[in-house]
């Protein structure tokens, strides 16, 4: 008889299901690429006519030299790139638009995992046409949209359990930017710690373990294993720290600067009464108005970010700004130009422009420092490096995956100190803000985890808030008063209380019912009977009812008699707080 996958115990299963995600994440991120540089030839090489630079590890080249060719058509490739994109995104699967990575963590908090199977192929068609039409976006945020929906739908396919299908989505986020970005370390961590804001996935380790490095070894064997930026082979030096903590307190300023403006600009677009379908392409072609001042913004800028590693700084272009002026403004520029690009409706991601902010913002401190101390800084590579790494892990949340992803992509373990510490000061400057607003704070507040951390119902309603009942009887009432009333109540107990109100005990149905009906109550009632505070929990009630096989408990407070709460009120409010519960969740799934 054949065992089920989702039967089998969880390293066993993960093992088969992460080799799984990893093969679809590599063939899926191999096709996501060829159709971005076919787009990039047709668009820019073709249409445009200007050269663009590549990155190391993408075959690109040193001695670049740059061909502004047909430069006016920029704005117009920017718009017919996202116009296309729009009515395609639009049209069949909005939820495609914008950094797709953001749209995978909400799916993982909020849906239970569910990703519909069309964003898959929506997401790498409008990313491919956004970014090689030149909209200055990223790589990570396509690739994890279509990779966790991928997850998501083999869950679905193998009747895996909804937490399943929720780890199958987060892996799937990991193993697609593992896969692309040629980092399988960081890919695999990045999965556990991108869906919080201070905290981890540690179960999530495991499966992006195997996932990552599954689809990265697919994609290297097609593209070669060379680091995307090349071997960066400098040497640490230790007097360099205290200038890598400034460059981590600038890093994170700009970081809250980044998410106000790309928010900023986001909720403008969203405010316009006119069809999403075209928002792209205005987006598009503001951004390409920058493009013709700054070149350099336009697709995922990786190719500059190498240059700008080891200082060819002349290959940099403006037909306007000299090179160090192009260069002071190439931050703030980019992050107008990826909020115009992606704000509008666009569809790549926000993780490739902040890699770009930071390597720039490195530049531009590391060249302030190679001229003041040029002994000291020799060169401005590690202040490129460094400035990617505290630039993004404070913009995104992400300060461990994001070290571990730069040094994978710049082969720069020797930097690692001074990266640390910038990273550790830029996500401390940068306090709450996100560039992934479906982010939560920890697990507590994850609705996924919900059941983990919220105390039950029964347990966290306490007896004050029930409705009590003055039901009593005095020591010195006879036996009849007191067997009418437990009559009138449908009682088989009643509460015994002195004439100060103080609770004295409990007199039962069973010990007077065949006594003399003038005898007094006090002969009869058993001391030291259980009861509740206003501060008890209706759990505790519930158990002291079950003990005395009784249909109400009586509330006590130092001693006085506050009345009773019965079965049916616990009942009541128990009721009425889960039906509130209920309302809540559906409201935030709506809002969501």
């Amino acid at each position: 008889m054949p065992v089920r996958l989702s039967s089998l115990p969880y390293f066993e299963k993960w093992l088969v299901l992460g080799i799984i995600l990893g093969v679809v994440a590599g063939f899926a991120s191999t096709v996501f690429y060829l159709l971005l540089h076919l787009f990039e030839y047709v668009f820019i090489t073709r249409f445009v006519g200007m050269s663009y630079p590549h990155p190391l590890g993408e075959g690109g080249t040193l001695n670049f030299e740059f061909h502004p060719g047909n430069y006016l058509l920029i704005p117009v490739s920017l718009m017919l790139g996202g116009l296309i994109s729009g009515l395609v995104v639009y049209t069949f699967a909005p939820e495609a638009e914008g950094h797709g990575t953001d749209a995978a963590i909400r799916a993982y908090h909020y849906l239970q995992g569910k990703v519909r199977w069309v964003v898959i192929p929506v997401k790498i068609f409008a990313s491919a046409v956004t970014i090689g039409s030149g909209g200055s976006a990223g790589r990570e945020g396509p690739t994890a949209q279509f990779s966790s929906g991928v997850g998501s739908v083999i869950a679905d396919l193998l009747k895996l359990s909804p937490e399943d299908r929720r780890r199958a989505v987060a892996v799937g986020i990991g193993a697609g930017i593992g896969t692309i970005f040629k980092t399988p370390i960081g890919g695999a961590i990045l999965a556990s710690e991108i869906l919080y804001k201070r905290d981890l996935e540690p179960e999530l380790i495991y499966p992006g373990l195997i996932a990552s490095s599954v689809g990265y070894t697919i994609f290297g064997i097609i593209f070669g294993f060379t680091p995307v930026f090349g071997y960066y082979t400098g040497t640490f030096n230790p007097l360099r720290l205290p200038m890598y903590a400034l460059l981590g307190a600038i890093s994170g300023v700009l970081a809250i600067l980044y998410v106000k403006s790309f928010y900023g600009i986001s909720g403008l677009f969203k405010r316009l009464r006119i069809p999403n379908h075209v928002k792209p392409m205005i987006g598009g072609g503001l951004a390409g108005l920058l493009a013709l001042l700054f070149p350099e913004v336009l697709g995922t800028g990786y190719g500059w970010i190498n240059l700008a590693e080891f200082q060819r700084l002349s290959s940099f272009y403006s037909p306007l700004f000299p090179v160090l002026i192009l260069l002071a403004l190439l931050p703030f520029v980019k992050i107008l130009a990826t909020s115009l690009s992606i704000g509008s409706g666009g569809s790549g991601g926000v993780f490739a422009p902040g890699l770009f902010i930071g390597a720039f913002v490195g530049v531009d401190v590391g060249l302030i420092f190679h001229y003041l101390f040029p002994f000291l800084v020799p060169d401005i590579a590690p202040f490129v490096i460094i400035g990617m790494m505290s630039f993004f892990a404070a913009a995104g949340k992400v300060p461990l995956s994001v070290i571990v992803m730069v040094t994978e992509m710049t082969s720069s373990l020797q930097l690692l100190p001074g990266a640390m510490i910038a990273v550790a000061i830029s996500y401390l400057v940068s306090g709450n803000y996100t560039i992934y607003r479906s982010q939560v704070p920890t697990r507590r507040d994850s609705p996924a985890h919900k059941s983990e951390y919220e105390i039950p119902v029964m347990q966290r309603l306490k007896v004050g808030q029930c409705k009590k009942y003055d039901v009593k009887v005095s020591p010195s009432a006879t036996l009849e008063t007191a067997l009418k009333l437990m009559l009138d109540n449908n009682f088989l107990s009643l509460p015994v209380v002195d004439d100060s109100n103080r609770f004295i005990g409990i007199v039962y149905y069973r010990d007077i019912e065949r006594k003399n009906p003038l005898d007094q109550v006090r002969r009869y009632v058993v001391r030291g009977s259980p009861h509740v505070t206003p501060q008890s929990s209706l759990e505790q009630a519930w158990e002291i009812m079950a003990i005395n096989r009784s249909r109400w408990v009586a509330v006590v407070d130092r001693g006085i008699f506050q009345g009773v709460v019965t079965m049916d009120s616990l009942l009541t409010l128990y009721e009425q707080e889960v039906r509130a519960l209920t309302d809540s969740s559906q409201d935030t799934r709506t809002s969501n």
